[in-house]
């Protein structure tokens, strides 16, 4: 018997009063969230004033340590961008009905994720003034870009994915922007009014949005690959030992669907928590979720092992030498715990019980993205406290103005999505009655139910009736 993704008894009339009513009279637990994100943010803003002032010697940056924590995190919110556009635009085409009640969060959520990775180059920089060398102009002097520069790389991957993402996102959420136009009074109406572009629903209308969003599908999920390959070619590209590996490309895409997957999954349970999405956000969903992201994990587990092998069966002696001190060295507990956190805690998500037990789902999320972060930490760091020139051999831990700076992207991130979830619907609600419009066409009747089930339970013509236990 199929389980049931969603109820299709549900009053369409009622998921439209349910998703507006999230969207109204923020309650107290959301002003105490906003305040908690701000506070986060200005503590970055305040490490990042005095890094500007003093320079960049409070952050350690330096030779050899001249990517640090920053670019890791950059990493990181470049993978967790890829899982929400990505997966949505793959189950939007192979028509998986289960991705209609959470994709558009997910899609927010890519957005963000962009949003705070683009700021970590400009940081990086420490010169903020002269962000806009990364980008193809020409100047006075005839002087261009360097396009070597994996900057240069990683400005070119943001900006299109970027662009894609909230185009994608925003053509997604006309048809609701309308029913939201109707609904509202004040600003909000001629926010929506203008967002909707005109939307009235007839048939014309359906049939080039139809075209539009599948032609935005298809042409997300190649972007998508080939912008995080970009990323994981700055570090391929170099000859660096750890770095200069063939399989990072499928590596990094593995370990961004990852870490998006896990915050889907954060996300998915605090949204039905705060906003009672109950009847939307279903267990059967969360299951499809974590079976999804299970196999993303021992994907990302098997091209682990397969860099391990290659490493230490190679004839790059300097390599061999990076690889087994992140087993013994000073990052080891930092290399187990990603190993723990990235490949063991996911075999949590194998048991039908503790996944559709939501506490223990929402800590095992909070642990698989602490892997995913540990693991860009450790592909960054370590080669650059141990490459091939044994003078520049050293240990780095961040220091506090790192730290706070890291902290207050999870604030800016967070500041973000709370707006969106009471300035657009997170609940797509077109799709969501067109979910329940199939469901309802194709469920038997209630007599043809009593039939079946009747005709289930009678003995089979011709067959004899058991005797055993007489």
């Amino acid at each position: 018997m199929q389980t049931k993704d969603i109820n299709e008894n549900i009053a369409w009339a009622k998921i439209n009063a349910d998703v507006l009513r999230s969207m109204e009279n923020p309650r107290k637990g959301y002003w105490i969230a906003v305040g908690a994100c701000l506070l986060m943010i200005a503590c970055a803003v305040m490490a990042e004033i005095y890094q500007y002032q003093v320079g960049m010697g409070p952050s350690n940056l330096n030779w050899p340590h001249m990517w640090d924590l920053y670019i890791a995190t950059f990493v990181f919110w470049i993978g967790m961008s890829h899982s929400g556009t990505l997966l949505s635009a793959i189950l939007h085409i192979i028509g998986a009905d289960w991705r209609k009640p959470i994709y558009r969060f997910a899609e927010a959520m890519t957005t963000f994720s962009l949003l705070t990775a683009g700021l970590f180059p400009i940081i990086h920089l420490g010169r903020v003034w002269n962000m806009y060398w990364v980008l193809p102009y020409v100047s006075d002097r005839g002087i261009w870009p360097n396009f070597r520069s994996p900057l240069v790389w990683d400005a070119f991957a943001i900006t299109t994915y970027l662009t894609s993402s909230a185009l994608f996102l925003f053509i997604g959420m006309i048809p609701d922007l309308a029913i939201c136009r109707d609904n509202a009074r004040g600003w909000r109406q001629k926010l929506y009014t203008v967002l909707s572009l005109g939307w009235q629903g007839d048939d014309r209308q359906w049939r080039h949005f139809r075209k539009i969003y599948m032609l935005m599908a298809c042409f997300l999920i190649p972007l998508a690959v080939s912008v995080h390959s970009i990323v994981s070619a700055d570090f391929a590209m170099s000859i660096m030992p750890g770095w200069h590996v063939t399989t990072f490309p499928p590596y990094f895409v593995a370990g961004a669907l990852y870490s998006g997957c896990a915050a889907i999954i954060t996300l998915f349970i605090l949204l039905r928590y705060f906003f009672r999405f109950d009847e939307y956000m279903t267990i059967p969903i969360l299951e499809k979720t974590c079976k999804l992201t299970f196999a993303i994990a021992m994907v990302w587990t098997y091209l682990n092992l397969i860099e391990f092998a290659s490493t230490w069966y190679s004839h790059d002696p300097v390599a061999k030498e990076l690889l087994w001190a992140k087993f013994t060295g000073p990052y080891a507990p930092f290399f187990w715990m990603m190993l723990f956190c990235g490949s063991v805690v996911p075999f949590a998500l194998a048991f039908e019980k503790m996944r559709r037990h939501l506490p223990t789902m929402f800590v095992v999320s909070l642990l698989l993205n602490l892997g995913m972060w540990l693991e860009r930490w450790m592909i960054v760091t370590p080669t650059l406290s141990l490459s091939h020139s044994p003078f520049a051999w050293d240990v780095m831990w961040p220091s506090m103005v790192q730290w706070a700076i890291v902290f207050g992207s999870f604030g800016w991130f967070g500041l973000l999505f709370l707006i969106f979830v009471k300035v657009f619907p997170s609940v797509s609600m077109y799709e969501v009655k067109e979910m329940v419009f199939h469901r309802r066409r194709h469920a038997p009747s209630e007599e043809t139910a009593q039939k079946l089930h009747r005709r289930a339970d009678d003995p089979k013509p011709g067959a004899q009736p058991s005797t055993e236990g007489a």
